[in-house]
């Protein structure tokens, strides 16, 4: 090409026909060149498919209808063939693309015909890779192409359709427009990927396009347990109303195929009482209900049966005793003799003074009141429900029962409260061996003792409901005393007792308490709590009301006392995970003092949306923790316990509160900072995350004393129930850092009593069943010591320590007991390792990792899961968790 196509200046025909031919000839010959290097690169057979298809395209634009439907045939079957699996572009389409614009612009000059529809079908398949961003061709083409199967085009082409569904439908939702079509192309791509184990995909589907109803009639026994697990997972992360909406459907297809247990956890997760008994009609068999009634107890509903859910007498009797949790203090100990940990221990044996060098343990021969009610704390947390120990309980061959009244009287005033309540503890859930323990100090001269011994019946009874109400028929006489500390031991007994019951008759004697201008700060605050706990999560108008009577009666100097705080904390309880129904409440409580009200504000909405995981509620809270105030501004401090209460739902929310947390840590105020460390704790409620671990550990030598003393506390809360050999450690070189600072030593030993809370067999985690469900009265029993530790030095340090004890409301064994038909123990051997999450994924993969193999009954840390080892049993419930059912597998054989 010898010339420059625009260079000659000079005008005339010969010139212009020169540079025409010259431009004509640029473009023909370049690409040429292209194309023969790519020629070159397509082997034999893709030289030909591409010649093959070219030739259909053209072939297809012919008049002819007769050939055009051979040419659309073709094209369909090369393209069906390659696009079963999509790992690249198949090659057909990479082939077609250049003809994309081509045939979609034949297809309009066509008349209405079944070839339009089958082009139409063709060019829906071409747009998966053709077609911009947002333009949604391949579902326009698909509305106006044949009725055929949509599966036979491949897996990606399904997908990539439900993905345009779901902006067709939110854009015509917007424009009102009709949806019908659309809904007939759900209702096939549904049955597809039901069809073939994509049932997250389906159910993704279907909540875009707001119709999971059609869920149920598409399950079927091969996929309907995946389908759940999807659900009932995505469940936490969908905004309200979804969320329950996705459960419901969970539940109905749990009932559906008769997988009752797993539709009994979705009732209990939506608290909805009426599926409850929904399950207990419809299912017939008697150890199913069984283990139904162990999965109530642990979750500390209060269910009644009657002769609908159980015909037989005798049975229902059985049954009742379960849900009452009778039958929890017998397979405690079976647990702690099998693990060969029944020898009471003291609480030396807990501080291991020995293992400290010299100075601590010098200071430490000095019998002071304060080393001695924490010694009464530490042995009471140790030793708790094994019925013995070595200061309390009396062995018979001790002379004239000396050594349990030496030790109540090495405690002053209110330690001898401690001291009494610890009593009960000790006993926890023994029911009458505990009473007949406890009573001998009813008869005592001294207030305090008495006072003790009736918390110390309350603790007992704790989680356990019995007919003929030992505990309310004792210490309900002593509500009305003249003495502060008797009532407050008779009114925070009933608390402890009948949390989550909704006694009326409680109602009706705690609520002229609080309108009483007579009674004491104390005790109002107690009574307060104990409705709070009584009416748990039950959005009781009367009881709210009196609580808001009495918090607007109360004088400025009481609201800003530490016990005045209780108040707003119990109308919390009141709304404990009841989100909306919270909202009336909070504008009340715009009308309060403005020292309480924003107090009031973040604890109400804290506790109404604990356990939600509401990631907005979040934010708003971490929202008043930025504001720089000055000081003596409480409800920060709130604020921050909110965010953890809000946020333990789950475990990515849960690591999301840690490192918020770290950073109100460095740029926080002091009284946020003094608060962090219990959202720490609570957060990782005996589930010592290391990283925690050393967050607190380093808190706890901080320079502000109550931001130590809220670090140790947390890690005796982290570490509770593990006996966490690396906590324990700390702790003991704690005690040895802080020997001549006795209120940090007191929390230091507190702490030290918590890590061997039960000899290690106890956890106060709320959470249960896989981390599934929420016990309400465990969380209530931790906010309320968690409130009461924002205020360390008025209350724990204080005369009102027993507060501690509200601690036995979250107290559970961390066990798995596997029972027969009769319920009586069995030993089988089960694998126990950490829980791999599993929701979603392909084939049936392996639930747990890194096991080991025990035989029953065994402990259960935090995240680890248990599955039997064995063909031989059936086990009732899906989550091998506290007491399991067993039954025998009828097509077991023993291998010869």
């Amino acid at each position: 090409m010898a010339r420059d196509p625009n260079g000659s200046a000079g005008g005339g025909a010969s010139n212009s026909s020169q540079r025409e031919e010259a431009t004509l000839k640029v473009p023909s010959k370049d690409p040429k060149k292209k194309d023969d290097k790519k020629e070159e690169d397509l082997s034999e057979e893709d030289l030909a498919l591409k010649q093959q298809l070219e030739l259909y395209v053209e072939r297809v634009q012919d008049p002819d209808p007769g050939l055009q439907k051979v040419a659309l045939e073709s094209m369909r079957q090369e393209i069906r063939t390659s696009t079963s699996s999509m790992t690249s572009v198949p090659k057909p389409l990479k082939f077609l693309r250049p003809h994309y614009g081509t045939l979609k612009a034949y297809y309009e000059t066509m008349a209405d015909s079944d070839l339009k529809k089958y082009m139409a079908d063709i060019l829906s398949v071409l747009a998966l890779t053709m077609s911009a961003e947002g333009e949604r061709e391949s579902l326009k083409y698909r509305l106006l192409g044949s009725e055929g199967d949509i599966g036979s085009w491949g897996h990606e082409y399904v997908r990539n359709l439900a993905g345009e569904i779901a902006q067709e439908y939110t854009k015509r939702q917007g424009e009102e427009a009709p949806i019908d079509d659309l809904m007939e192309l759900v209702q096939e791509i549904v049955a597809f990927h039901m069809k073939h184990n994509a049932e997250p995909e389906a159910v993704d589907l279907l909540m875009e396009v707001e119709d999971l109803d059609l869920l149920v009639e598409h399950v079927d026994n091969t996929n309907f347990k995946r389908t759940c697990i999807y659900l009932t997972s995505s469940a936490k992360y969908l905004p309200g109303p979804d969320d329950m909406l996705a459960l419901d459907i969970a539940y109905m297809i749990y009932l559906k195929f008769e997988e009752y247990t797993n539709a009994l956890q979705i009732a209990l997760f939506l608290d909805n009482l009426q599926y409850v008994r929904q399950i207990y009609q419809a299912c017939d068999d008697m150890q199913r209900k069984k283990q139904f009634s162990y999965i109530l107890a642990r979750q500390g509903t209060s269910f009644e049966l009657d002769d609908d859910m159980c015909a037989d007498d005798d049975e229902r009797e059985a049954m009742q005793e379960i849900i009452n949790n009778a039958k929890i203090s017998e397979g405690y100990l079976t647990l702690a003799r099998d693990i060969e940990v029944m020898e009471p221990k003291s609480p030396e044996d807990i501080y291991k003074a020995h293992l400290l060098d010299g100075r601590a343990s010098a200071g430490a021969s000095v019998d002071s009141a304060r080393q001695n009610l924490a010694a009464t704390f530490v042995n009471a947390f140790v030793n708790a429900g094994f019925g013995q120990d070595k200061l309390m309980t009396v062995t018979p061959d001790s002379s004239s029962g000396a050594s349990s009244g030496n030790w109540l009287f090495k405690n002053k005033e209110h330690g001898k409260m401690t001291a009494a309540a610890s009593l009960g503890m000790i006993l926890l859930w023994d029911v009458d061996a505990g009473l007949s323990q406890i009573d001998k100090f009813l008869h005592s001269n001294d207030n305090h003792v008495v006072a003790g011994a009736l918390l110390g019946v309350g603790i007992v009874n704790c989680a356990i409901k019995n007919d003929c109400d030992p505990a309310l028929a004792l210490l309900i006489e002593y509500v009305d005393k003249e003495d502060a500390s008797t009532r407050i031991g008779a009114i925070m007994g009933l608390g402890i007792t009948y949390a989550g019951t909704q006694n009326e008759q409680l109602r009706l004697k705690l609520t002229p308490i609080l309108n009483d201008s007579r009674a004491s700060l104390d005790v109002i605050a107690f009574s307060s709590l104990s409705l709070g706990l009584i009416f748990l999560g039950s959005c009781n108008e009367e009881v709210a009301q009196a609580i808001i009577f009495a918090l607007m009666d109360r004088s400025e100097s009481e609201l800003g006392d530490a016990l005045g705080r209780l108040l707003p904390l119990s109308l919390g309880l009141l709304y404990l995970g009841k989100q909306e129904s919270v909202e009336a409440t909070a504008e009340v409580s715009k009308t309060f003092n403005e020292k309480i009200r924003k107090y009031c504000d973040m604890t109400l909405l804290s506790c109404a949306y604990a356990g939600t995981g509401n990631v907005l509620k979040v934010q708003n809270l971490l929202g008043h923790c930025s504001q720089h105030l000055e000081k003596g501004e409480t409800h920060q401090g709130a604020a921050v316990l909110g965010i953890a209460m809000v946020a333990m739902a789950e475990e990515l929310g849960l690591e999301m509160a840690i490192r918020s947390l770290e950073h109100l840590l460095q740029y926080g105020e002091q009284n946020i900072r003094r608060a962090v460390p219990l959202a720490l704790g609570l957060l990782c409620i005996s589930n010592p995350k290391v990283n925690v671990m050393d967050t607190l550990s380093r808190l706890s030598h901080d320079t502000d004393s109550e931001v130590a003393m809220a670090a140790v506390i947390s890690l005796g809360l982290i570490g509770a129930g593990t006996n966490n050999a690396r906590i324990a450690g700390m702790l003991r070189n704690l005690s040895s850092y802080y020997y001549k600072d006795a209120s940090l030593l007191f929390c230091v030993r507190i702490a030290q009593g918590l890590v061997h809370l039960g000899k290690g067999l106890l956890t106060l985690n709320p959470y249960h069943s896989d981390r599934f469900l929420l016990a309400p009265t465990a969380l209530a029993g931790l906010i309320i010591v968690l409130h009461a530790c924002l205020d360390m030095k008025a209350i724990i340090l204080g005369k009102y320590h027993y507060v501690l004890y509200y601690l036995v409301l979250a107290m559970q064994p961390r066990m798995l007991l596997t029972v027969d038909e009769n319920l009586k123990p069995l030993s089988v051997p089960v694998r126990v390792g950490q829980a791999v999450d599993v929701v979603g994924q392909a084939g049936r993969p392996k639930t747990i990792t890194g096991f080991q193999t025990h035989s029953t009954p065994v402990l259960l840390a935090a995240g680890d899961r248990a599955e039997l080892a064995t063909e031989k049993y059936i086990p009732l419930s899906p989550i091998l968790e506290g007491f399991v059912v067993l039954q025998e597998n009828p097509e077991y054989r023993e291998e010869q």
